[in-house]
């Protein structure tokens, strides 16, 4: 018959929010003047550091540093006070570590 239909099931969507892997994203812009987007995940909880360093290994901040639970995160990053250069940020977990390069360009 045209126009008729009959459901014969339903389906259940769940959608699921915990990431997979670990991962630290690229910041972007990338070069930046003087902020930036710094995006990382975690699949489980538990304690998170994430710091930004300088060419010669000098920690200039501190971004993160407590407990987090499982998800994805953004964090900004004002550079305002820094000089010109190449940066490295790095994301430390009990299980992850990861760094990656950004340029800061006034």
């Amino acid at each position: 018959d045209i126009g008729s239909y009959e459901f014969t099931s339903t389906t259940d969507v769940t959608e699921e929010n915990t990431p997979k892997s670990f991962q630290l994203f690229q910041n972007y812009p990338n070069p930046f003047n003087p902020t930036t987007t710094i995006e990382f995940q975690l699949t489980n909880s538990g304690f998170v550091s994430l710091k930004v360093y300088d060419v010669l290994g000098n920690e200039v901040a501190t971004l993160i540093n407590q407990e987090l639970s499982a998800g994805k995160y953004e964090v900004k990053f004002d550079a305002f006070n820094l000089t010109s250069g190449v940066y490295f940020y790095q994301i430390r977990t009990s299980s992850f570590n990861q760094i990656r390069k950004m340029i800061l360009m006034k």
